[in-house]
């Protein structure tokens, strides 16, 4: 599969660009939940840049008790951003407004990458790719390694 590799610093650019798109929707959290583990870089510097919490969402392994620990969080917070590298297919995040279905007035959704062609759209992105014209790999610079 060809792969496309992203620099840091245009992660960085993405992510600013979220940044300012929160911005102008007049719209801001009270907390940042970044999906584990693409979602962690972007979701840190979004949390630095908003003076906002921001905690760990790990869906591998989930139970009845991760969830309900998880609904706490969302219950004490009145604007939520969930936040990942990629909606590729929109999988994850699909799943994830499915478990908190009753809190979507709550929640919003970034990521760096958006796919057009995804089952889920956010409200947030650095930039967009249609996966039907370019179905190549995105690697972000976190991922960039000999051994994967």
């Amino acid at each position: 599969m060809k792969k496309k590799y992203l620099s840091q610093k245009s992660v960085e650019n993405y992510i600013q660009i979220i940044n300012q798109n929160i911005i102008e929707s007049k719209w801001e959290p009270d907390i940042i939940l970044s999906v584990n583990r693409g979602g962690c870089v972007p979701g840190v510097y979004l949390s630095h840049y908003k003076s906002v919490i921001h905690k760990v969402l790990d869906f591998k392994g989930i139970d009845n008790t991760t969830i309900d620990l998880y609904k706490r969080v969302l219950d004490d917070n009145k604007n939520i951003l969930v936040v990942d590298d990629i909606n590729d297919t929109g999988e994850t995040l699909k799943s994830i407004s499915k478990y908190f279905n009753e809190y979507s007035q709550k929640i919003k959704y970034a990521v760096i990458v958006d796919n057009k062609t995804s089952l889920f759209s956010v409200d947030y992105y650095g930039t967009q790719i249609d996966k039907s014209i370019d179905s190549s790999w995105i690697v972000f610079p976190w991922e960039n390694n000999e051994n994967g």
